[in-house]
């Protein structure tokens, strides 16, 4: 008969028992999250893919490493739906490959940030955060401001396409060939704007 101290005085059973724990874990927490519908399917009609220009965006700012200080998620208590809007759901997130979800807040959370500020307002806080937040200490990021160059944006949206299967909307062909055309005379700036500015938007914001 196994008992504690039997385990805990012999690493090999003590790896075996941890490593059974684990997996047993997560069969039982995570394996059903799969075949829930909650989880696999959008929140609502206005859950779709990222546009060209968005997904450009998206690619810049995990490039430059936002997600190191901006979290995408607000958590069901009432001190973060006062602050950054409605609770997130799973249903809103589908589409994100990978999740940008995040753990720390030296910044806000951005899960909502969309049409909070103007696309104006979203330029001048990337290129000088100061000059329209004086106490920020959100680092300048002056170089977006040059032409975006993404020539495998079409090949990217292919991609996607496998990656969410059969049960969610893909990219049609006729919006991967024009991919390339929704990108010119933009710049780095205007990406991440336009990917700023659709977050969060698919649920109602509640102040």
């Amino acid at each position: 008969m196994l008992t504690q101290e039997k385990v805990e005085s012999s690493n090999t059973l003590l790896i075996v028992m941890t490593l059974f724990a684990i997996i047993w874990g997560g069969l039982v927490e995570i394996v059903p999250l799969f075949f829930q519908k909650s989880t696999t399917t959008p929140v609502n009609e206005q859950v779709k893919p990222y546009g060209a220009l968005q997904l450009a965006g998206r690619d810049i700012y995990i490039r430059e490493g936002c997600y190191n200080c901006h979290s995408q998620m607000i958590r069901p208590f009432r001190a973060e739906t006062e602050r950054y809007g409605h609770y997130s759901v799973a249903g809103e997130y589908v589409y994100d490959h990978p999740f940008q979800w995040g753990s720390k807040r030296t910044g806000p959370d951005l899960a909502r940030v969309g049409g909070r500020y103007s696309d104006q307002w979203h330029k001048i806080h990337l290129l000088n955060p100061r000059d329209v937040v004086p106490e920020s200490n959100m680092p300048a990021y002056y170089w977006l401001d040059r032409p975006l160059n993404d020539p495998k944006i079409g090949a990217k949206m292919a991609a996607l396409n496998k990656v969410f299967g059969d049960n969610l909307q893909g990219y049609t062909e006729q919006e991967i060939a024009d991919a390339p055309k929704a990108l010119e005379g933009k710049t780095e700036l205007d990406a991440v704007v336009a990917y700023l500015q659709g977050l969060g938007t698919a649920l109602k914001q509640t102040r």
